[in-house]
């Protein structure tokens, strides 16, 4: 859910409409009621609102919200003009078939990264990470890939945006321990998920950076301990480290959206 800025309505309509596609299922508005920021008759105005804008959609008989079809057509153009996808797909088809392993492109939106694409050559084994997915950036190899290569004032930015929850006992609580791993990420140019996320999921991940060593974005191995180890990703390391230069020479025009 989105906080409540000086933003006006649409601000307050942006708030919902996150509320209402960050749960991932048609929701009731009793629901959406039990954690808004509002109170019931301005979401109910709200929803409305989005509603008879084709941002959402209703359905009577079982009486929930869910993502309209004008904003499924936004997103599809914003998937193809503001996202490095369509850059990344022939890339990562490949190395995803040539690896037989999941691989995905994140970028840096609010201090998360949102997956904008995923290619799977192999049914063996599926992430739970998915397109349009959001998640911290501090837990996750892709996140913290994209952090240690942003430049300071935006990375002293998107530290201050994250909440440093512990999801797992590998996860960084603080801001100081996860500077520390930046700072081998940097050297090292690669970076890891631990388990940090979720329990049993691990990744590496390389950073996309244009020539000009501007970081546009991330990609990643992910899987399961109990079909590699840390050390087992390591076979992948030049295979990935390759496909990002890769995305990253034809990203040096692209640009991304800037940090708020």
């Amino acid at each position: 859910m989105g906080v409540v800025t000086g933003d006006g309505t649409v601000g307050k309509a942006l708030t919902v409409l996150d509320q209402v596609a960050g749960i991932g299922r048609p929701v009731r508005m009793r629901e959406l009621l039990e954690t808004s920021e509002f109170p019931k008759p301005t979401l109910h105005r709200l929803l409305q609102t989005l509603t008879n804008q084709g941002m959402l959609t209703y359905d009577p008989d079982a009486q929930t919200y869910a993502p309209g079809i004008r904003l499924v057509r936004m997103a599809h153009i914003a998937w193809s003009q503001a996202s490095l996808a369509p850059i990344a797909r022939p890339h990562i088809d490949a190395l995803a078939a040539n690896l037989r392993e999941a691989v995905h492109v994140a970028q840096i939106d609010n201090g998360q990264v949102v997956f904008v694409d995923k290619r799977q050559a192999s049914t063996k084994f599926s992430t739970l990470a998915q397109a349009g997915q959001v998640a911290p950036a501090y837990c996750t190899g892709v996140g913290k890939a994209i952090l240690a290569f942003l430049p300071k004032p935006e990375l002293k930015q998107a530290l201050q945006l994250q909440a440093f929850h512990r999801y797992t006992p590998a996860t960084h609580t603080n801001a100081e321990t996860l500077k520390a791993e930046l700072a081998t990420i940097r050297k090292d140019g690669i970076a890891y998920d631990r388990e940090e996320h979720a329990q049993g999921i691990i990744s590496i991940a390389a950073p996309i950076l244009t020539p000009a060593n501007r970081v546009v974005g991330a990609m990643s191995i992910a899987t399961a301990t109990n079909r590699h180890s840390l050390d087992g990703l390591e076979a992948f390391r030049p295979a990935l480290v390759e496909c990002a230069q890769k995305i990253g020479a034809e990203a040096q025009s692209w640009q991304p959206p800037s940090l708020p």
